[in-house]
């Protein structure tokens, strides 16, 4: 089972604990600073526009997390003495199937909702595709974005959920560790500060949705593909003036909130089918030991 690779190998507790306490005080450094600054992060990343332009305030962004995964994998590897495969499945070999799949129905969900959105309500959604500032931020946001999310992934949903299911011999207490602790160090985002301090529970949602695959599944692969699909889908196909990646996206949301019963629909309606076709597509079962059971000895 995915969460029990650690029981497999000599854990080197001083060099999980290390990676786990910088990495989370990296978080919240970031989270802390967002607050503590004279100006809100959107005046900081609108300033930053001025500066280098949206595809460099991208880079500006993201590259950071992107250097991270590299950190990260190579400190699993070569200090951990833990194989990359088993960080990111308990399968012989990385499922890519699994990932393009998740990454495919997600992404035509968002391509399909947006349309939607933008033809019900043409004043809220604007076309502002334009190829000479679009190519080239496509470009950077194809190299960058699936080491940002794979960061993401490997942090929260493996390296802390492996090792907090070892230590505590539980499947939920790292399920809810990580799920909240994923939806805080997006605090800093800037559309917190313009939706409110509610719309983090989205992002917490969304972490326990992802830790639901990842131990239903066996394995990051879902939970991979859903999220690049997010972060890069998302980038390219829209943005707006509150998003933590404002850049040359295809449409531009220019309406002044996100309504609550979008995003309950999402929640409560969105997720529950997006599980249940998982669960059916790959046959999951036995929900209760998987996600409240105790670790296999």
């Amino acid at each position: 089972m995915y969460i029990e690779q650690l029981k497999k190998q000599k854990v080197n507790q001083v060099a999980y604990l290390l990676a786990i306490i910088s990495l989370v005080l990296f978080f919240g450094m970031s989270v802390i600073s967002s607050f503590t600054s004279d100006s809100d992060i959107n005046a900081q990343i609108q300033q930053l526009i001025e500066q280098v332009g949206k595809t460099g305030t991208f880079v500006f962004l993201v590259l950071p997390l992107s250097l991270l995964c590299a950190f990260l994998l190579l400190w699993v590897k070569f200090v951990n003495r833990q194989s990359i495969t088993s960080l990111t499945t308990a399968r012989k070999k990385v499922d890519w199937g699994r990932i393009f799949f998740m990454f495919g129905l997600w992404g035509v969900f968002l391509v399909v909702s947006t349309l939607i959105t933008y033809w019900i309500y043409p004043e809220d959604i604007i076309l502002q595709f334009n190829w000479s500032a679009f190519i080239p931020f496509a470009i950077v946001a194809l190299v960058l974005i699936p080491f940002q999310i794979a960061f993401e992934e490997y942090f929260f949903r493996g390296y802390m959920m492996q090792y907090i299911g070892y230590k505590t011999n539980s499947r939920f207490i790292p399920l809810f560790i990580t799920s909240v602790f994923f939806g805080l160090v997006h605090l800093s985002n800037p559309e917190i500060g313009e939706l409110g301090y509610w719309f983090v529970l989205f992002y917490i949602a969304t972490g326990f949705v992802l830790g639901i695959m990842t131990l239903m599944d066996d394995g990051l692969e879902l939970a991979l593909g859903f999220h690049a699909a997010n972060n890069l889908v998302g980038a390219l196909l829209i943005t707006s003036d509150f998003s933590v990646f404002q850049t040359d996206a295809i449409f531009k949301d220019v309406s002044t909130s996100q309504s609550f019963l979008t995003l309950l629909l999402q929640l409560a309606v969105i997720y529950p089918i997006l599980l249940f076709i998982c669960a059916k597509k790959y046959k999951w079962s036995h929900w209760k030991q998987n996600l409240f059971g105790k670790l296999a000895s």
